[in-house]
């Protein structure tokens, strides 16, 4: 059974990590989108917030089960077929969008909205606030989230597996469940265990590294604040 646990591994991991890039790709400007587009934000629209948040709302309530089914139409156009890993990755990744979306949304709105007026004094857009504060200042509770999305789509690859997605899932009914291979069942779990460890190891410690430093760029903002103020009290002193 070697060789098939081993194989069932790599497309557990092939699953989880192609799915997990298209939820960041996707999920990370969502959520921030809600936030600039919600009250007082920097791109306020009421409407746009409210359609976006419910379109969220609805994708993240729907069972993942009753996803993949739904999905399988659109599978089947993207990658020609409704089996195995490459079909898979749809439904995990259209399932964790959402669910990373809100996690972004989540991270960004506990960023110091000082740092964000202090940027907009200094004539910086919409642009470069995203990219100089928001996401700079969150990137901790990003990793954070990361870690999260990436636990739950491992636990999501593990149920895709039961309809023909391949991974642990598919090794742990096929063999485990319906051959009454108990102990291969076992394996398995403990396999899932020690991955799901690891990640969320290696996402906590990133995050904590993040935050000690006050994120990957953080000080940036307040550094070019104190310079302005400086440059402004010299000039005031020139004038005196």
């Amino acid at each position: 059974m070697q060789p098939l646990l081993s194989q069932a591994c790599w497309d557990t991991l092939y699953m989880v990590g192609w799915s997990t890039l298209i939820a960041v790709v996707g999920g990370l400007p969502l959520g921030i989108l809600l936030v600039l587009t919600d009250r007082g934000g920097l791109l306020q629209n009421v409407l746009a917030n409210k359609v976006i948040g419910q379109v969220v709302n609805i994708a993240r309530s729907m069972p993942f089960i009753i996803l993949m089914v739904a999905l399988m139409t659109f599978t089947r156009w993207i990658t020609g077929t409704t089996i195995g890993r490459e079909a898979a990755i749809v439904p995990l990744a259209i399932g964790a969008i959402p669910f990373f979306a809100r996690l972004v949304e989540t991270a960004v709105r506990e960023v110091d909205g000082g740092l964000v007026e202090a940027v907009q004094s200094m004539g910086g857009n919409t642009w470069t606030i995203v990219r100089t504060v928001l996401v700079p200042e969150a990137l901790p509770s990003l990793i954070a989230g990361t870690t999260t999305t990436i636990v739950a789509l491992v636990g999501y690859s593990a149920m895709a597996g039961t309809v023909g997605a391949g991974g642990l899932g598919d090794i742990a009914i096929r063999y485990g469940y319906q051959r009454f291979e108990t102990q291969l069942m076992w394996i398995t779990v403990a396999i899932l265990a020690v991955v799901i460890s690891l990640i969320q190891f290696a996402g906590d410690f990133a995050a904590r590294s993040l935050h000690s430093r006050g994120g990957r760029s953080g000080p940036a903002p307040k550094l070019r604040l104190l310079k302005a103020e400086e440059q402004a009290a010299a000039d005031v002193g020139k004038v005196a």
